[in-house]
């Protein structure tokens, strides 16, 4: 049996856990989805990655990406067809930050945890900026600024 890999998050759910409305979450039996499941949802079914792209961003096998939104896919539609409740905890995840140097256009990431880092590694420059899926190289930052091409 081969080790297991932790899995590579971008950050954690804001919400863990959703249920149908009008039945208290007493009465309803609950499904778990792991959050390295939570996460392959969100790269395959909401920002469109395909397997193989959405695997790198984890830091896993295609197969195990496979594997993983699968597995997430029948836990949402078991909750959905037969009125479950969901809950996302759990797995074996690695948080990264990820960060975009302008000026030999290098991008990195560090675990979180470990404080900013000083210098670009690829060309020392401390001109650089942390960047997410949704806009990468674009530093939309807190505010929700708009970089010069519209992303």
């Amino acid at each position: 049996m081969r080790p297991y890999k932790c899995r590579r998050i971008e950050k954690e759910p804001e919400i863990k856990f959703f249920k149908p409305n009008g039945i208290p979450a007493k009465f309803l039996e609950k499904v778990v989805l792991t959050v390295d499941e939570f996460e392959a949802v969100r790269l395959a079914d909401l920002n469109g990655l395909y397997q193989e792209e959405a695997a790198e961003k984890m830091s896993i096998s295609r197969q195990t990406f496979g594997n993983i939104i699968a597995s997430a896919r029948r836990k949402i539609a078991d909750c959905l067809v037969n009125a479950k409740a969901l809950k996302i905890e759990g797995g074996e995840i690695e948080m990264k930050r990820n960060f975009f140097c302008s000026n030999c256009n290098g991008t990195w990431n560090e675990p979180f945890g470990t404080g900013r880092p000083e210098k670009c590694p690829k060309c020392g420059d401390k001109n650089f900026r942390r960047v997410n899926d949704r806009n990468e190289k674009c530093g939309h930052g807190r505010k929700g600024r708009r970089c010069a091409n519209g992303n």
